[in-house]
């Protein structure tokens, strides 16, 4: 309670217990009146509260973090109610059937991600039959903690070993425990088991499907335990217990580990782990999480009808499930599946060893905005480190072309096959003789990876980064000179080509014009930073004036591409130069160039363009990875940005952990990508040299939201009801920083955040440009001559207690 309204509250509460006189009533009654009148005037001073203090925003990151928490008042029976954990190379999902299973995967047993199998304690019925159960998905901890009956089980994937944790309290000492760690048909393990430890162990040959690597790849897991009387027995082909009692004092711990497997000595290998296991202390992956927390941008949101909070809670399942699985070599997941949190055993419903970038680049920007670039270099890796044999494939499937032509669906050795169990053949990406396909033509795919590459190195002034990654820039570029040819008008054409899945075949698609347009200046800029290429940038100058306008028809006739010189009041981007050819999905590609290739913002000249394509999209939230919520923060349309959440999370997010549904019964990470990106750009944008501050921000939410910018700097805003209060910006490097007036038409002003002086004079200019120093803390306020006229407030909040709900959608279980 505001301090205010606390002695007021105090005040009336005397005056009741000092006598029921009339004139004490008549005191409590005015008292009451007082309170009431007065409440919303202190409610709202208190909240025009700033968390900057000596230089410095403050933030208690655990308290804000744990109000995220995924709470279990019920026990998770079924696999889809499943919690999942993982140290970002060995994911974990947990569920209470059978009184505790738990699913353990991983990215790198490919082609098909089989997974380590499933581990299952029976003994553990008694704490989640219990009628006080309870559960928590403690983000904050990186762990999932149920509570039963006196007893206590936390679950937790060690970060520096890939070993599943068990740890039990509470139980019984005189009463036997089992473990058991099993596969299923037709998987073909070797069983092993010494005097306390049991080990499955399975290898297989990349060499069945199209595309196959011909590289051995496998599953291991071996359990044991850290109790009284250990021994482990085989109990068939497919499956091995290990039995024991607990300690003395009620504990247990149950290990299992599942390292990357090609091979070799089983027993030796899972030896070692599981003996380095023990000696790791339980504050090991606790460390580790708590480092990330600190490192990431938060938001911390509130709305009147709670739905703010909710997609709070969405992004922060976002960071964690991305931190989770993002830690390998490769990504995690694909085709926007989180493949490390799956418990349906070996089913998917996508080809598994193919990635699909459609389904990736949300995640990559998601990561971007939350200042958590290490969770997307496992997405670079697979790109970089497939450039000679996508510039193979290049050659041999399109027509001896240089450079590479990226395969949307790729399989993770850069061979652009998909396939698929429910197709009657491989479908080959990049491909000039392949029939018309969803992919078969669609050749922007490495100009997209090539400006993730260019975006990441924006934020980051990774020299090193840019330099490793260049030559996938290089060789997009060159790809697309070799392709496009120059028509009669002299501009350069793309044909027969892809919109992306939308058109198949069709002369220049939006997508290759926007990736053109963004990918050779990127090109030629990084050239000049690196001293390389210069005759690949010369030739890139010249032909980017010939890349041909963006194909516009009539919003009442969509199917007919304006004639230059039409009148354009009522034009919107279509897909391509042929608006009538046959659709083959669900895509919105009219809106690429405003979001992914920032082309149109919400200012500018293309502006009203891009808001009535926008408008007259013909797939309204149709999938969960639709980019409505995010496009719509890029044109400044705060309605439909909002309304767009809300309806992908209630089509979209019916499982417990947050995770969403799409086709099949695989947890899918996309949709709370797509959360998480729509929420920062709705609250911070800074992807064409202009930050913008709340530039589609709901008029009756709040936030206390930290956002990543450009040259590793960071801009922490608080808003309340949809007004911005504080503007933090934390300078990571010496450069201009642009600023668009967070208060149109008011005179704001600079200060140095620790000393309170004004280092940018009062103005009331659109645009503040502001000459920023690495290291430096600025605010930015309205006029107030030099200090920050706000009180002081600590960013908190209280931990989750409940599960949350949106509409039909709960984030958690209810009794």
């Amino acid at each position: 309670m505001n301090l205010e309204l606390h002695h007021l509250y105090r005040s009336i509460s005397y005056s009741f217990h000092s006598g029921p006189s009339r004139s004490a009533k008549r005191s409590i009654l005015l008292s009451a009146l007082i309170l009431l009148s007065a409440a919303p005037l202190i409610a709202q001073r208190a909240a025009e509260e700033t968390a900057w203090r000596q230089g410095h925003f403050q933030i208690d990151t655990r308290s804000v973090v744990k109000r995220s928490d995924v709470i279990l008042q019920r026990p998770n029976e079924q696999p889809h109610e499943a919690m999942p954990l993982g140290n970002g190379r060995l994911g974990v999902v947990v569920w209470a059937q059978e009184g505790y299973t738990a699913q353990l995967n991983r990215g790198d047993t490919f082609p098909h991600r089989l997974s380590a199998g499933q581990v299952v304690l029976p003994g553990l019925k008694i704490l989640t039959s219990a009628a006080d159960y309870a559960g928590r998905l403690n983000l904050w901890d990186g762990e999932f903690d149920e509570r039963g009956s006196g007893m206590t089980a936390v679950t937790y994937v060690d970060e520096s070993l890939d070993v599943m944790v068990i740890d039990v309290t509470g139980a019984d000492p005189k009463s036997p425990q089992t473990a058991e760690l099993r596969l299923w048909q037709p998987r073909k393990p070797q069983v092993f088991n010494s005097n306390s430890a049991g080990i499955l162990a399975e290898t297989w040959l990349d060499d069945k499907e199209a595309g196959g690597s011909n590289q051995t790849f496998g599953s291991l897991a071996a359990i044991t335990a850290d109790a009284l009387n250990v021994s482990a027995e085989q109990t068939g082909p497919l499956s091995i217990v290990v039995k024991f009692l607990p300690h003395s004092d009620g504990t247990f711990r149950i290990l299992i580990g599942a390292p990357s497997w090609h091979g070799g000595d089983a027993r030796a290998v899972t030896a070692n782990l599981l003996k380095a296991a023990m000696k790791v202390p339980a504050a090991e992956h606790r460390e580790s999480w708590h480092g990330f927390w600190r490192h990431a941008g938060l938001l911390k949101l509130d709305s009147s009808d709670h739905a703010a909070e909710y997609f709070e809670n969405l992004r922060m399942v976002d960071l964690f499930t991305a931190a989770a699985e993002s830690g390998d070599r490769l990504p995690g997941g694909q085709a926007g599946i989180g493949d490390l949190f799956s418990p349906i055993k070996d089913q998917h419903q996508w080809g598994p060893s193919a990635y699909w970038h459609w389904n990736l680049r949300m995640q990559v920007s998601a990561n971007i905005g939350a200042g958590a670039f290490t969770l997307n270099q496992p997405y670079f890796r697979l790109y970089r480190e497939n450039l000679a044999s996508i510039r193979d494939w290049t050659k041999h499937y399109m027509g001896g072309r240089p450079g590479a032509c990226v395969p949307e669906t790729m399989r993770f050795n850069g061979r652009g096959y998909e396939n698929e169990n429910w197709a009657p053949e491989p479908a080959i990406n990049c491909g000039e003789d392949f029939h018309p396909y969803y992919n078969a033509r669609t050749i922007s795919t490495g100009a997209e990876v090539a400006l993730w590459i260019w975006t990441q190195y924006e934020y980051t002034d990774d020299f090193a980064f840019l330099k490793e990654n260049y030559p996938l820039m290089r060789e997009a570029a060159r790809f697309l000179l070799a392709y496009a040819t120059h028509g009669p008008d002299g501009k350069l054409h793309t044909f027969p080509s892809n919109a992306h899945e939308t058109q198949w075949d069709v002369h220049d698609p939006v997508t290759d014009i926007v990736a053109m347009r963004s990918l050779f200046p990127a090109v030629i800029k990084a050239s000049a930073l690196l001293n390389t290429d210069s005759d690949l940038a010369a030739e890139l100058k010249k032909q980017l004036p010939l890349i041909p306008a963006l194909p516009l028809a009539a919003a009442s006739s969509p199917k007919v591409l304006l004639s230059p010189g039409t009148d354009e009041s009522d034009a919107i981007i279509t897909f391509s130069y042929d608006p009538g050819a046959q659709i083959h999905n669900t895509e919105n590609d009219g809106l690429e160039p405003v979001w992914p290739y920032g082309f149109i913002g919400d200012d500018g000249p293309l502006h009203e363009l891009g808001v009535r394509t926008f408008l007259n999209r013909p797939n309204k939230n149709q999938n969960d990875w639709s980019y409505d919520p995010v496009q719509a923060a890029r044109l400044g349309l705060a309605d439909q940005f909002e309304s767009s959440l809300r309806a992908l999370t209630e089509k979209y997010q019916s499982y417990p952990s947050g995770l969403a549904s799409f086709v099949g019964p695989e947890f899918y990470v996309e949709q709370i990508g797509e959360v998480a990106d729509a929420l920062q750009q709705a609250l911070v944008q800074d992807y064409d040299g202009l930050i913008r501050i709340a530039p589609s921000w709901p008029k009756d939410w709040n936030a206390d939201g930290i956002v990543a910018l450009q040259h590793r700097s960071r801009a922490d805003v608080q808003i309340r009801n949809g007004k911005v209060i504080t503007v933090g910006l934390e300078a990571g490097s010496t450069h201009l920083m642009r600023i668009r007036n967070p208060w149109p038409g008011e005179a704001a002003e600079v200060v140095d955040a620790r000393t309170d002086s004004i280092v940018l004079p009062a103005a009331s200019s659109a645009i503040l440009e502001l000459n920023a120093h690495a290291g430096s803390n600025y605010l930015v306020m309205r006029a107030e001559g030099g200090k920050n006229p706000l009180p002081f407030a600590e960013i908190s909040a209280t931990p989750a207690s409940a599960p949350k709900s949106l509409g039909s959608r709960t984030i958690g279980l209810a009794k």
